[in-house]
């Protein structure tokens, strides 16, 4: 196993019906073994980057590694489920894991991907058709965890299950994880689920790169600053409000902060929404998300 799972330099993609870029200049790395949460707003590219590192598309401009080389080269090393969970509609349960087994020879684990099924109590003669979109997710992640990649790329699996089957799913996900040293990228708009189970953070917003890099690093690097109205300089201002006289603000502190204000570190979710709602801060990458020319 490589030591990056995914490596971007001015990674771009146009598509011709929308005229404007889905993703433009992105430059980061993900390294091998983490679980990383991708999120961003809608519209903000985190399909696009998915399916680029998945290997179904190709980069208007820049370059995209995956697992040391180019993603359709790799595409046996990787799981990719896509929103709309594609699956043959024809086929049953234990058609559509006997698809996967052939498909997948030499690295397949049939009894962890029954174990899936079984669990959402899908009998393995039910056709695909007649399954409920959760039920369809159960099966598509039946799928991918069964094919024992070294990459799994999830774009919103969980958006359709019940709060129930979405923690036992998870719970599933990161212990197979942990287990096998696998690199997550799960695209999801529940944050406070991020927080629990990422230990990486990529933020897309407006097609480009916002904050990358480990969680404990991205938190400690942000201060909530909270007293008497002031200016702020010399640090990085990410948000601030002001009430009556009472300044509240998110910072990257540069130097010492003034002993009359409180401080404390954000939640994942805080640091997350606080950069959503003021576009206009500096992006940060944490060491081991940059990358070098």
């Amino acid at each position: 196993m490589t030591a990056t799972a995914i490596e971007a330099h001015g990674l771009g993609k146009t598509y011709r019906r929308q005229g404007h870029p889905a993703l433009r200049d992105c430059s980061f790395r993900v390294p091998a073994g983490r679980v990383c949460a991708l999120t961003g707003p809608n519209g903000a590219g985190k399909s696009t980057l998915l399916a680029l590192a998945a290997g179904l598309t190709r980069p208007g401009e820049g370059v995209l590694r995956v697992l040391g080389a180019e993603p359709a080269s790799v595409r046996e090393r990787i799981a990719y489920v896509a929103q709309d969970k594609p699956l043959y509609p024809q086929l049953t349960v234990a058609d559509t894991l006997r698809l996967g087994r052939e498909l997948n020879p030499g690295h397949w684990d049939q009894a962890l991907a029954e174990r899936i099924v079984e669990e959402g109590g899908l009998g393995a003669g039910t056709r695909i058709r007649t399954l409920s979109g959760g039920q369809r997710t159960r099966v598509a992640l039946a799928l991918a965890l069964g094919k024992r990649p070294e990459l799994m790329l999830l774009d919103e699996p969980m958006a359709d299950l019940d709060p129930l089957a979405r923690h036992r799913l998870m719970g599933t996900l990161m212990a197979e994880a942990a287990e096998h040293g696998t690199t997550v990228v799960i695209s999801s708009h529940i944050l406070s689920e991020l927080e629990s189970t990422c230990d990486y953070v990529l933020l897309v917003d407006g097609g480009r790169i916002r904050l990358a890099g480990d969680t404990e690093d991205l938190l400690a690097a942000h201060t909530w600053l909270t007293g008497p109205v002031t200016d702020l300089a010399p640090h990085t201002v990410v948000e601030s409000r002001t009430t009556g006289r009472q300044l509240t603000a998110l910072i990257r502190p540069e130097g010492t902060l003034a002993p009359d204000r409180q401080t404390s570190h954000p939640s994942l979710e805080e640091l997350l929404m606080a950069h959503l709602r003021s576009p206009g801060a500096p992006a940060l990458l944490t060491p081991d998300a940059a990358v070098t020319a």
